[in-house]
C-alpha cells in the first residue's frame, strides 16, 4: 500500500539523511545573510524579480555528529518568534552564529517569585523545536508549478492535483501566471467564483477585494457554540475571548477552595504558563475537579477528581447538577437566591425579564414542569455516562457555602447541539453566587489568558496597514464549505459575527467556484471534511497556495510560492512580536535579515502582484515591514493607573452614561479613565542605528536595544492591576451593567431565542433558557434503536483534543516533535481489549465520511465508548484504497453543522467504528518524512 505523500515526494528519504539535510540547510543556505541583531543599515530590497540560478534539489550526506556547528561556539542570543495559534507568544531565544542556530533556550530574564512577583515565561516543546521549522530540509525553496496544469482554464487536469509532479519556475513566471489567472477568472466569471481560504485580513485579502471581492467560509472553530449568543445574555467576547472576563487573575487562584474545570487541557494547549499558575494554587491547598471524556495531562498534574462525561453531553450533566441543587437547597443551603434575583433574570417565575414572550423559566424546566421529565441525575447519566454519585457530589461542591471557581475551555462547545451550554454554565455559577469576589469565579480558561485572566497591562503598538472591505456578501457556513464547492450549492445564513444581529434567515444559493486561493493557513487540512476538500480542489480551474512547507493545501494546488517564516525579515505580523499573558510582552527579532533560499514575505508577494494587476501598491502597502516592526515597538504602552476595564465594560459604561444623559439624569464618569504610558525609550541614535525607518524619540521605562536583547518585558504587579471577574458589576450593577438587554445576566434571554430562531435551520424553536438538545452525531445517534439500546454501525464517539506536538497543523512536520509525540488514537483499555487490540497496534477508524489508520494507545483514563483522535495530523491518502494513512480527524468528520448554528463545526461530535487493521502496519510519522521533488 503506497501513500500519496510517497507519490508526491517522488522518493523516500531516510530519517538520518533528513535530519542531516536540515543541518546543511541551516549552515549552507544563510552564509550571505546578516544576523537580525546586527546594527548595520541594509540596502532597500530591489523591486524587480530576477530568475534565479537553479541548483539541484539534493540533500548532502553529512555526519550528524561531526558536521554540525559546535554547540559551545560563541554566538549571539536572539529573542525569536513563536507565532503560532496555540495561544501563547512564549519567550524563545536562539543562539546564532553566522546565520546558524546553534541551540535554543527560554526566558532567563525573570525568576519565579513569591506573592505578586514575577514568573518565568517558559517555552514548550513546540517553541523549542522552531529551528527545525525554519531550517528544516523540507522547506519550500522556490516557486513551483504542477507539471500537468497550464494557465487559461483548458489544460487543467484537476484530477491529478495531489499526485502530480512539480516543475520549478522562477518568481517572474509564477507571479505572471497568478496575475493572469486572477484577471482571467475575475473577468470571465466574476468575484463570486473566487474562494479565498483564509481569515478575512492581510495583504492578499486587500488585493482580491480591490479586484471585486471573494467568497469565504464563516466558521466558529475555536469557540464553538460558546461564542454565538454570549453577548446577548451578558458575557461578551469582543476584544477578548468569550466569557474570559469572568475569570480571576493568577493571584486569586489559591484563594479558591475548589477549581472546577469543564474541559480544556492548558498544560498542552495554552501558552502563557497556565500550568505553573494552577500548580501554585494546588500547592496552596486548592482542590481541582476535571470534567471531560478523559482524565488528561492537566487533570493528572493537578491530581484532579475526574468527573467523566461523554462528548457533547455536558448540558445534560449540568442540568442534573442544577436539579440536585434545587432539590437539596432547603437542607444544605446550596443556592444563592439573592444573587439570582439581584444580578440575573429568568431563573424562576419571580425574575422574568420584561421582554419575555414565553411563559416558561429555567427552574420549572429543570423540575420537569413543562415536559414531565425532571432532569434528575438518573435521567442525565443515561445520556452523559456520569455516575449519579458524581453528579450529586459536584452539585454540593459548587454550592454557595464553598469558594469555587468554575472555569471552562471551549472544547465542550465544539460539539453539535451545545448551543445552550454557555448559558447553562453561567447559570450554574450564578446559582452558587460564584462571581465578583475573591476565591469565586465563573469564566473561561483559554489561550494566554488561562489561569491569569484580566485586561492587558502591556501592549504593542498598532501596525499600519490598509483595509479594503470585501464587497461580496457570499459567506458559506464553515462545515458546508468543501461540499458547497463540490455540489455548487449551499445554505446562506449570514455571518456569525459577535452578536445575534449578524444572522440572516436561511436562503438556498448556487455557487460556482473556479479558483481556490490559500494564504497564511492550511484549511484543507484543518477544516472538517477533507475528502470533499480534495474533490473541491480537483474541481476548480486554478488553485494557488503559499507556505514554507508543502502543506496539504499546497499539495493540491497548481502554483506554490515559498514564504518566509517569522525568523526571516521584519514580517508584518501584528502578533509577532506579540503577547504571552496580561503581564508580559514579547519583543522578537529576526534571525536572518532576508528569506532563506528564494522565500519571500507575504507583503513582498502582494506588492509584486499589485504591480502586475495595475493596482496602487502604495495604497495597499502604505509602510514597509521594517517600519511596521518599529512602529509596534515604539507604540508599545503599559498601564500606568486609573480604572482597569475590558473594552466591552467600557462600552457598557458609556452606554449607561448616554442613557442617563438622555433621561436628564446625572452620571458621574470621573475616575473611569485609564492611563497608559510609552514602554520603550527610543533615542534618535536608536532610530538612525536601526535604519530605514521614521520615528520620534520618546521616554519609556526600558531602552530600545535592551528590550530587543532581552526579548520579554513583564510589568511590576501592584494592587491596582489585580483582576476579579465581574467585581464592578457585583458591587454596583447600575453603574456597571452587563451588555445584555436587561443589563443583567440573562438565564432567560429572549434576544438569544429570537436571533437563533430567525435563522430557521431547525424546525424546533430553541428555548430562551438553556434546555437539553439531542446533538447531531451524538451519543443517542450511536444507537440503531435508542429505546432498546441496540448499538448502531458506528458505536464510538470521537473527539479531537489538541496535541502538544503541534499548533493545529503547524509544526507537525518537525522530526523532534514527531518522535517525542507519536500521535496515537487514545481509547479505553476495556474497549480495546474487547476488540482484541493492544497498545501499538494499527487500527482502522471509520465514519460515514472516511477512514483513517493510526496506532492505538489503550488507557483507563478514557471513558468507555469514547475515542480521542488528536487534532491536526497531516492527511496522507492511499490512492488505491482511499484510506487516510496519515490519520487526520478531519477525514472522519463530514459536512455536518450544529443543530441551530450553521457556522459552528462540531469537531467533537463524530460517530466512528474501530477495527484491528489486518494489513501492513503503518510506520511512525517520523519514519516517513518527505521532501517534494521536481
Amino acid at each position: 500500500m503506497s501513500s500519496m505523500l510517497e507519490k508526491v515526494s517522488g522518493a523516500n528519504f531516510d530519517r538520518r539523511v533528513f535530519l542531516k539535510g536540515a543541518a546543511v540547510a541551516a549552515a549552507g543556505a544563510v552564509t550571505a545573510s546578516a544576523v537580525g541583531c546586527s546594527s548595520g543599515n541594509q540596502e532597500p530590497q530591489e523591486e524587480t524579480v530576477e530568475a534565479s540560478a537553479r541548483p539541484e534539489n539534493t540533500l548532502e550526506e553529512v555526519d550528524l555528529w561531526t558536521d554540525l556547528p559546535d554547540p559551545d561556539a560563541e554566538g549571539t542570543w536572539i529573542p525569536v518568534a513563536c507565532w503560532h495559534n496555540c495561544g501563547g507568544r512564549c519567550s524563545n531565544k536562539a543562539l546564532v552564529k553566522d546565520g546558524v542556530v546553534l541551540r535554543q533556550k527560554t526566558d532567563d530574564i525573570y525568576a519565579d517569585e513569591e506573592g505578586q512577583g514575577h514568573f518565568q515565561n517558559r517555552a514548550c516543546p513546540r517553541g523549542r523545536s522552531q529551528q527545525q521549522q525554519c531550517f528544516g530540509a523540507d522547506r519550500l525553496k522556490y516557486p513551483m508549478k504542477r507539471k500537468n496544469w497550464e494557465p487559461g482554464g483548458v489544460n487543467v487536469n484537476g484530477e491529478l492535483r495531489g499526485v502530480d509532479e512539480w516543475e520549478r519556475i522562477s518568481w517572474e513566471e509564477a507571479l505572471d501566471m497568478i496575475a493572469s489567472e486572477l484577471q482571467r477568472i475575475y473577468g470571465t466569471y466574476g468575484a463570486r467564483s473566487v474562494y479565498f481560504s483564509t481569515y478575512a485580513y492581510g495583504p492578499y485579502s486587500n488585493i482580491l477585494n480591490t479586484l471585486g471581492g471573494y467568497v469565504y467560509a464563516d466558521t466558529v472553530e475555536s469557540y464553538g457554540n460558546w461564542k454565538m449568543c454570549c453577548s446577548a445574555y451578558g458575557t461578551p467576547f469582543y476584544n477578548s475571548n468569550p466569557d474570559i472576563e469572568g475569570a480571576n487573575d493568577r493571584f486569586d487562584l489559591p484563594n479558591a477552595e475548589t477549581i472546577v474545570m469543564l474541559g480544556g487541557n492548558p498544560s498542552w494547549a495554552s501558552g502563557g504558563s497556565p500550568s505553573y499558575h494552577f500548580a501554585r494554587a494546588k500547592e496552596a491547598g486548592t482542590k481541582f475537579v476535571y470534567v471531560g471524556p478523559s482524565r488528561n495531562i492537566t487533570a493528572s498534574m493537578l491530581d484532579a477528581r475526574w468527573i467523566p462525561v461523554r462528548p457533547a453531553t455536558d448540558t445534560a450533566m449540568l442540568l442534573a447538577v442544577a436539579y440536585v441543587m434545587l432539590e437539596q437547597d432547603e437542607q444544605k443551603q446550596l443556592i444563592d437566591w439573592d444573587f439570582l434575583h439581584t444580578y440575573c433574570v429568568g431563573f424562576d417565575a419571580k425574575s422574568m425579564p420584561e421582554d419575555a414572550v414565553l411563559d416558561e423559566n429555567f427552574k420549572d424546566y429543570v423540575l420537569g414542569v413543562y415536559d414531565g421529565v425532571p432532569k434528575t441525575p438518573e435521567w442525565a447519566t443515561e445520556i452523559c455516562g456520569t455516575p449519579v454519585e458524581d453528579i450529586e457530589w459536584l452539585a454540593e461542591t459548587v454550592g454557595k457555602q464553598h469558594k469555587v471557581m468554575l472555569l471552562h475551555s471551549y472544547a465542550a462547545a465544539r460539539s453539535n447541539g451545545t448551543e445552550n451550554l454557555s448559558q447553562l454554565f453561567l447559570t450554574i455559577g450564578a446559582m452558587g453566587g460564584h462571581m465578583g469576589k475573591s476565591g469565586h469565579a465563573t469564566g473561561a480558561m483559554y489561550h494566554y489568558e488561562a489561569g491569569n485572566a484580566g485586561p492587558q497591562l502591556v501592549k504593542l503598538g498598532s501596525a499600519t496597514s490598509a483595509f479594503v472591505p470585501n464587497p461580496i456578501t457570499e459567506v458559506i457556513p464553515g462545515g458546508e464549505t468543501w461540499k458547497a464547492i463540490v455540489d455548487g450549492h449551499y445554505t446562506y445564513c449570514g455571518t456569525s459575527g459577535s452578536a445575534v444581529n449578524g444572522w440572516a434567515p436561511k436562503e438556498e444559493r448556487d455557487i460556482d467556484i473556479k479558483a481556490i486561493i490559500s494564504g497564511a493557513n492550511n484549511f484543507l487540512q484543518s477544516k472538517m471534511n477533507v475528502n470533499d476538500g480534495i474533490r473541491a480542489y480537483r474541481k476548480v480551474e486554478f488553485a494557488w497556495a503559499n507556505d514554507y512547507k508543502l502543506s496539504s493545501s499546497c499539495q493540491y494546488s497548481d502554483i506554490v510560492l515559498p514564504v518566509t517564516t517569522k525568523w526571516e525579515g521584519y514580517t508584518p505580523d501584528t502578533s509577532s512580536p506579540g503577547w504571552i499573558n496580561r503581564e508580559s510582552q514579547v519583543i522578537t527579532s529576526p534571525v536572518l535579515e532576508e528569506g532563506l533560499y528564494e522565500a519571500k514575505s507575504d507583503q513582498w508577494i502582494a506588492d509584486q502582484l499589485a504591480d502586475r494587476l495595475g493596482l496602487d501598491r502604495a495604497a495597499l502597502s502604505p509602510v514597509s515591514e521594517k517600519q511596521n516592526y518599529f512602529n509596534m515597538i515604539a507604540g508599545a504602552k503599559y498601564f500606568a493607573g486609573g480604572k482597569l476595564m475590558y473594552s466591552q465594560d467600557s462600552s457598557a459604561l458609556l452606554t449607561a452614561a448616554a442613557k442617563a444623559k438622555a433621561a436628564g439624569e446625572d452620571f458621574d464618569m470621573s475616575g473611569y479613565t485609564e492611563e497608559w504610558k510609552p514602554l520603550v525609550t527610543i533615542t534618535q541614535e536608536d532610530i538612525d542605528k536601526f535604519g530605514d525607518v521614521v520615528g520620534e524619540p520618546q521616554e519609556g521605562v526600558i531602552g530600545f536595544d535592551e528590550i530587543r536583547a532581552q526579548g520579554v518585558y513583564q510589568v511590576e504587579m501592584t494592587d491596582d492591576k489585580r483582576w476579579i471577574g465581574y467585581k464592578d458589576f457585583i458591587e454596583d450593577p447600575e453603574k456597571y451593567p452587563r451588555p445584555s438587554k436587561s443589563g443583567k445576566f440573562e438565564i432567560y434571554c429572549q434576544t438569544k431565542a429570537d436571533g437563533i430562531n430567525s435563522i430557521g435551520i431547525n424546525p424546533e424553536p430553541i428555548k430562551p433558557y438553556p434546555n437539553y438538545i439531542v446533538p447531531k452525531e451524538g451519543y443517542e445517534e450511536s444507537f440503531a434503536d435508542w429505546s432498546a439500546k441496540e448499538r448502531g454501525e458506528y458505536p464510538f464517539q470521537m473527539y479531537t483534543p489538541h496535541y502538544l506536538r503541534r499548533s493545529h497543523t503547524t509544526l507537525d512536520n518537525l522530526p523532534w516533535l514527531q518522535e517525542a509525540f507519536e500521535n496515537p488514537v487514545f481509547m479505553n483499555a476495556s474497549d480495546g481489549e474487547a476488540l482484541g487490540l493492544k497498545t501499538g497496534d494499527t487500527v482502522l477508524v471509520s465514519s460515514k465520511w472516511g477512514q483513517v489508520l493510526r496506532h492505538v494507545s489503550l488507557m483507563e483514563s478514557v471513558m468507555p465508548g469514547a475515542i480521542a483522535v488528536p487534532h491536526g495530523v497531516r492527511t496522507d491518502i492511499d490512492p488505491e484504497t482511499g484510506i487516510d494513512t496519515g490519520g487526520s480527524e478531519n477525514t472522519l468528520l463530514g459536512p455536518v453543522v450544529s443543530n441551530y448554528f450553521p457556522q459552528v463545526s462540531g469537531y467533537n461530535t463524530c460517530l466512528v467504528k474501530v477495527e484491528k487493521w489486518t494489513g501492513e502496519p503503518i510506520p511512525y510519522d517520523y519514519e516517513k518524512t518527505f521532501i517534494p521533488s521536481v
